[in-house]
């Protein structure tokens, strides 16, 4: 019987590589990529099935607050906390947020760090790697976990395996003392690697104890330290989140663990294992864990593949035909298509970063934005007009609003909505439909137990999200 385990899941990435599937606002953590379960339940459910398991920390980006709240209470896991990154700054800060959580009840308690979008296939052999783990974390080593590669692989950060621990362990998996760390390798040097022998990926998988952890920041990284326990002292709650403070928070360095501590630290320690572990860091990476046809290809959605192979094709909307190509990642959302090399994924960066500079908002957010009572998603749209589609949860309501450039027409296809204009207080069912006038107060709840669907049209001289003035907000937004 070992100690009590904090899982600690860091939900801050874009997943920019996964676009246009993934996009910032809707990163691969909170999608269905491999199962049934988001990235991030199975993230969640990989932990809680290990032995004294305690509830998990989160720390995730202030933007996806809602949908990780909700994904949470879609498995029934109920987080210890909640952190809200303000800013991202990388790992190592998040990572520490944690920490002082954790150090001002049990400075010595045991914290699994996890990144939310990975994969393991094999959770037995990931509990035993756990274990032996825990037991070099106890001993005042941080401990991450090397995977036994089986390919040259590019797209990883290896470690070389040093002296083996004399700790004896509950399993047959021995820790190691780190010997180096290495960056991304060229094909020769993996190749080189492999077959030398004494190296590991770099899973991004780490187990610690609080104090280990904030002590080795302090000596390594004291910048870091004095911003993040700042940031955590002033911290406020709000709607059951935890609220860094935002100004200590903004000017802490940004920084990884492995190039904060990892690489800096005497005590890095590194248990090496094969449970099946997969980052996803691209389309090739997911299509190798993809279940595949006879032609070796993936397919998924309205799809025609003729003369085909090793290929990974998702239609998400519409009928995608394939034909006479192979090694070619095609994608299909409702606004972006990807058709890229297998070879080619790496530069899927360019393309992100051509969206950035053209000022587009394709990388940024899907055609349906969900919001913390439900989602929107854009039909139609021309000069003077937009069209959209609204559901709204039960229970919920949008904000009491105004809108200085547009009036709107809703008209309900299901459920039931209550609408207020001006204090005037309607209940619309299926096939009714009322009118906003440009500048009046109004608010939409849905007070039934099936969701809310309606279309919503808007007319004006000006049409974007930003012309909504809030006056009452039940999830605490201003913008």
């Amino acid at each position: 019987m070992y100690s009590n385990i904090h899982p600690v899941i860091l939900s801050g990435g874009s997943g920019t590589r996964l676009w246009p599937l993934s996009r910032a606002n809707y990163p691969k953590q909170l999608l269905p990529l491999v199962s049934k379960e988001t990235m991030l339940q199975a993230t969640l459910a990989r932990a809680a099935g290990l032995l004294n398991t305690q509830a998990p920390i989160l720390v995730c980006n202030f933007e996806h607050r809602f949908l990780i709240q909700e994904q949470c209470e879609a498995v029934n896991i109920k987080p210890e906390a909640i952190y809200l990154e303000p800013v991202g700054r990388n790992t190592a800060p998040a990572i520490a947020l944690a920490a002082f959580h954790l150090a001002q009840t049990d400075e010595n308690a045991i914290m699994l760090v996890l990144p939310a979008d990975h994969v393991v296939n094999d959770q037995v052999a990931f509990a035993q790697a756990v274990e032996a783990a825990i037991v070099a974390a106890q001993e005042g080593y941080l401990v991450t976990f090397g995977v036994v590669p089986y390919a040259p692989e590019t797209g990883y950060g290896y470690i070389k395996v040093g002296e083996a621990l004399s700790f004896v362990t509950p399993t047959l998996l021995t820790a190691y003392q780190v010997q180096s760390f290495f960056e991304k390798p060229s094909q020769e040097t993996a190749k080189a690697y492999l077959q030398e022998g004494g190296y590991c990926w770099n899973s991004g998988m780490f187990v610690f104890t609080a104090k280990r952890y904030l002590q080795e920041l302090q000596r390594y990284q004291s910048n870091i330290f004095v911003s993040v326990q700042k940031a955590w002292q002033e911290r406020v709650t709000d709607l059951g989140f935890i609220l860094p403070d935002k100004n200590a928070f903004t000017v802490c360095p940004p920084d990884s663990i492995d190039y904060a501590i990892m690489q800096a630290t005497d005590r890095a320690a590194v248990v090496p294992a094969q449970f099946g572990w997969n980052d996803v860091g691209s389309w090739d990476s997911l299509w190798q864990i993809s279940p595949k046809d006879e032609n070796n290809n993936f397919t998924s959605g309205d799809t025609l593949v003729i003369d085909t192979q090793r290929s990974y094709i998702r239609a998400e909307n519409r009928l995608v035909s394939v034909i006479g190509l192979d090694d070619v990642i095609v994608i299909e959302t409702a606004d972006a298509v990807l058709v890229m090399h297998k070879s080619r994924t790496q530069q899927l960066k360019a393309a992100i970063q051509h969206f950035e500079s053209s000022h587009r908002k394709e990388h940024l957010e899907h055609l349906r934005i969900h919001r913390p009572w439900g989602w929107y998603e854009g039909i139609d749209k021309g000069e003077r007009f937009q069209v959209k589609r609204i559901m709204v949860k039960p229970g919920e309501k949008l904000s009491l609003q105004m809108h200085h450039h547009r009036a709107e027409h809703w008209v309900v296809v299901s459920g039931t909505a209550k609408v207020i204009v001006e204090n005037k207080e309607t209940l619309f069912a299926e096939n009714q439909s009322t009118y906003i006038p440009l500048g009046k107060l109004h608010r939409l709840e849905n007070p039934g137990k099936i969701p809310l669907h309606l279309i919503e049209v808007q007319s004006g001289a000006y049409l974007g999200e930003d012309d909504i003035v809030r006056f009452e907000d039940s999830y605490g937004r201003t913008i």
